[in-house]
């Protein structure tokens, strides 16, 4: 099946702009779309900074951010790190690798990890994770956002 490649941010509903007070006639009902990256990772590639192919446009708001744990972390430490640098602290700190399934992470009651999924800066930023210990688990990690949020 073939790609189709928009330039952003894509928004959709059919009346862009208020003119009235009915709904559905003349009040705008336009939305930004939630766009998804994901990216497979392995705790043993995670034991230095892993750069993934995840990269958030500018201007970006996170909505979620979750990993499909498909083998459970292994070791003595079976938590990791998501960020936008080698540091890997940006987003979330000691996400839960230890349990099969599909694991919502988030950033915490962190303001400045807040303040990061809120807005991801005015320049694109490339997701990494970082684990503690190499270990034998497998995941897909996939980050939900709107494209450039603050724009009008």
């Amino acid at each position: 099946m073939g790609k189709t490649t928009f330039s952003g941010p894509i928004r959709a509903g059919d009346i862009r702009d208020t003119t009235g007070t009915e709904l559905g006639t003349n009040v705008a009902n336009v939305g930004s779309v939630v766009l998804v990256q994901h990216f497979p990772i392995t705790q043993a590639d995670t034991a230095t900074a892993l750069g993934t192919n995840i990269v958030l446009p500018a201007d970006s708001h996170i909505i979620g951010i979750q990993i499909a744990v498909t083998a459970i972390w292994s070791g003595a430490e079976t938590t990791f790190n998501v960020g936008t640098s080698a540091t890997a602290t940006e987003l979330v700190a000691l996400g839960a690798g230890g349990t099969l399934g599909m694991i919502s992470l988030s950033p915490g009651a962190d303001a400045t990890r807040v303040a990061n999924w809120d807005d991801t800066g005015t320049t694109d930023k490339r997701v990494f994770v970082l684990s503690t210990n190499t270990g034998t688990g497998t995941g897909t990690l996939t980050v939900r956002y709107i494209q450039a949020h603050d724009l009008p």
